[in-house]
């Protein structure tokens, strides 16, 4: 970051901290994943899982339980729980509770207790971090190298192949696939909202839907604020008000996270930093809306718009 951009960021976090009152709370976030291979940590196979009952257990010195809180991750299978005060959560785990709509068959064991970690601490707000949850299936799948029935590639024998005799019907025909697509999210890439609103661009939105609602991919807190009917398309539209501009950004930043493995934010990040802003003061939203036009915009990385116009 050069020197006027420090200047001008520093400006804004003084001038976002005299819009309200610092107002002393604690967040912790985290995510709960599919440990499908059953080894007890987070893998290639691992996938999160949404509607999954997450507990907060916070314990004194002897042992004894003095607080607790429970949370369902969302569609991105992560979780975001806000403490009023400033509560003593040093002796806090977090652990899978309950099987919840999302486990299906991957909740028959749940995965051991992390401990929250704090991660900042500013104006009166504590984030805390915690490592991934897992919950288990009662058998690893069978794709996986640990599994019991693991998956055996027929091998071909040595020799020279047989030649089938002539008029004799093949039963089975390989089917022949189509080519791999181009990776062009592997590239570094970073598209302001107004890339995303172009209709030469639309077929870029791989993975999100224009029409898919905000409440469904942010969340209750999403829904609270800006209603169950929003689309993802019309919040590209939001302009005037901290909260709009939020949320205008928080999709362009999830759409760039999903078109590029080097935007600095990935998808569940996205969604975990505007649930904190939702939950916190104005001066958060604006901080957050600004992180999120930084990073939108390449700002200080000199990354540019990688799209071009779809066929």
């Amino acid at each position: 970051m050069d020197l006027t951009h420090m200047f001008l960021f520093a400006a804004l976090v003084i001038f976002a901290a005299a819009i309200d009152g610092t107002q002393a709370a604690a967040m912790v976030s985290g995510a709960v994943y599919c440990d499908q291979c059953k080894d007890g940590q987070r893998s290639l196979f691992d996938y999160p899982l949404s509607g999954t009952k997450v507990t907060i257990t916070c314990s004194d010195g002897n042992g004894q339980v003095t607080m607790s809180r429970e949370e369902t991750t969302n569609a991105f299978g992560n979780y975001v729980m806000r403490f009023d005060g400033t509560p003593d959560l040093s002796n806090c785990n977090a652990q899978v509770s309950g099987r919840g709509e999302g486990l299906n068959n991957c909740g028959a064991t749940p995965g051991a207790a992390q401990k929250l970690r704090l991660m900042f601490r500013m104006f009166g707000t504590e984030i805390f971090g915690v490592d991934s949850l897992l919950s288990e299936p009662a058998q690893p799948m069978s794709f996986c190298p640990n599994s019991s029935n693991p998956v055996v590639t027929p091998t071909r024998p040595s020799g020279p192949r047989p030649t089938p005799p002539t008029g004799s019907p093949r039963t089975f025909r390989p089917p022949r696939l189509p080519p791999l697509p181009p990776l062009p999210f592997s590239k570094a890439s970073a598209c302001s909202h107004q890339y995303w609103t172009k209709p030469e661009y639309k077929c870029y939105w791989r993975v999100l839907n224009p029409e898919t609602k905000v409440s469904l991919i942010f969340g209750p807190l999403a829904a609270r604020r800006y209603g169950t009917d929003m689309t993802l398309w019309e919040s590209l539209g939001g302009r005037g008000d901290p909260y709009k501009t939020l949320l205008r950004e928080a999709t362009t930043a999830l759409l760039n996270s999903y078109n590029s493995l080097q935007f600095p934010y990935n998808s569940v990040g996205v969604v975990t930093h505007t649930n904190w802003a939702l939950m916190g003061s104005t001066r958060g939203v604006l901080i957050t809306g600004l992180r999120f036009i930084r990073a939108n915009s390449g700002s200080g990385t000199g990354v540019t718009c990688n799209l071009t116009p779809c066929k």
